[in-house]
Parts: C-alpha cells; structure tokens; sequence
C-alpha cells in the first residue's frame, strides 16, 4: 500500500459547452495550477462535464410527459416533463417511494431518477443525462492525454450515488479506463491466517469517493488528479463494478 497518497482539485476549468475538447480544457487547467500529469495517477472527472461536453442534454420545452409520468409527477410533485426523461433513461423500476424513483438505467446502474440531473446545468428547462457509455468517455479521455503528453495513466469518470442504509451522498465510478477497478483478496491469508473468501474492495469507487474531498458540489472543481496511488493496471469497465442478477439479494 502506498504510504502517501496526493488529491488534487483541478481550478479554473471554463463551464463546458456541447462539443468541448475535455482533453485540451483538463491539460490546460493543469498547467495553469502547475500540477504535472504523470504515468499511473489518476484522473477522476465527473459525469457533469462529461455529459456536457458529449451533449447528453435534454431541453423539456421538447419532451411530451406520457400519462403515466404525469400520474407520477403528480404523486412526487415533480416536473411531469423531468420524470418522461427519468423513465426514458431506466430499464427497471426499483422502487417508487417518499418523492423518489431508484431506477436500474439501460448501463446496469441503480440510482436515483436514473442519473438524470437538473443540478449545474444552465437554464431552467434543461437536465442531463448519464453519458451513452461511460466507459467509452473514459477510454478517450486517457487517450487523449496520452497522444498530447505521453502520459500512461488511468481515468475514472465519476458520479454521486446514494447508497441503501445509509444516509449521505458518495462518489462512485460509472466509467472507467487503464485501472482494474477492482482489488480482490480472495485466498489471501489474513493477518491472523484466515484464507479470505469473500473480501473484493471496489478501488475504483475508493478513489472516486476520495477524489470528491476535493472537489465539492459547488466549488466548480470537476476534475481531480490522484497520485501516489500503486494501483493494478489494465483494460477496466465499469460494468465490473455492477453486481449480476443472480447475485444480487435485494432484486
């Protein structure tokens, strides 16, 4: 385990605009903070300018709310129109209770209104979506950076979940590129000798949640860059971090 590890919170990023070149804006931030990018950090960009900049957002003034999202909206006291794009974005209804809807989306999340977001978004009929493929987003990004500076490193592109039992807002990774996301200890002795059967940490989404003491919901810091930290590296996807049905207990 590495003894020091070092978050940064990337300042001064411009409010991004559908079309956006992430790559050039994040390496630009960074050489203006003087922060120098370096083979195995990592880099943990939220979903906001991602989306943004892939222009995954919906204007209301064009979406029609079918019947059953008005029957809902009405029920949540929500906007009928924000609760058609909800629907739209979710596979499974999980569970509709106390003004919320937790929907299982077409990537294989469980969330809130399927990570459909009015939050940081400008102009009072727009939200945001969750990009097509996070993954895909993630892989570009290190690409990217690594055609303009040769740097090797990992990408996480993050989010803010709930969580069941618990109460409190956390970043997990939605996307991910150049990182095994997860770290698993099964059949590794314990400190006493015990063979571990079951212990698998989510290091993608340690590293997400770490990265958001950094950045803050309102402090306009929408990247971070992560070093110091030894981590596996590899192909990643997201799509590791989500539990299969048939384990998942509570489905």
């Amino acid at each position: 385990m590495a003894a020091e590890v070092r978050i940064i919170g990337l300042h001064g990023l411009p409010d991004i605009k559908p079309g956006a070149d992430l790559v050039a804006v994040i390496l630009e931030a960074a050489q203006g903070q003087g922060v120098t990018l370096t083979d195995d950090d990592v880099l943990v960009v939220t979903q906001k300018i991602v989306s943004k900049a892939e222009d995954r957002l919906v204007d209301l003034r064009m979406v029609t709310p079918s019947a059953f999202a008005r029957q809902v909206a009405k029920a949540q006291e929500k906007d009928p129109r924000v609760l058609e794009v909800v629907l739209r974005e979710t596979r499974r209804v999980v569970k509709m209770d106390q003004r919320t809807l937790i929907a299982e989306t077409h990537h294989g999340f469980v969330c809130a209104h399927a990570g459909v977001d009015e939050s940081n978004v400008a102009g009072e009929d727009t939200v945001a979506l969750l990009p097509v493929d996070a993954d895909a987003s993630a892989r570009r990004l290190r690409e990217g950076i690594r055609v303009k500076t040769g740097v090797e490193l990992a990408v996480i592109i993050a989010d803010t979940f709930g969580r069941p039992w618990r109460e409190g807002l956390v970043n997990v990774a939605i996307g991910v590129a150049g990182i095994e996301p997860l770290k698993d200890y099964r059949g590794l002795p314990d400190t006493e000798g015990r063979v571990l059967k079951v212990t698998t940490l989510a290091i993608a989404d340690e590293l997400a949640s770490a990265a958001e003491l950094v950045m803050g919901k309102l402090d306009k810091v929408p990247v971070a860059v992560i070093k110091g930290y030894a981590y596996t590296r590899g192909a990643g996807s997201a799509t590791q971090l989500v539990r299969r049905p048939e384990k998942d207990l509570f489905r």
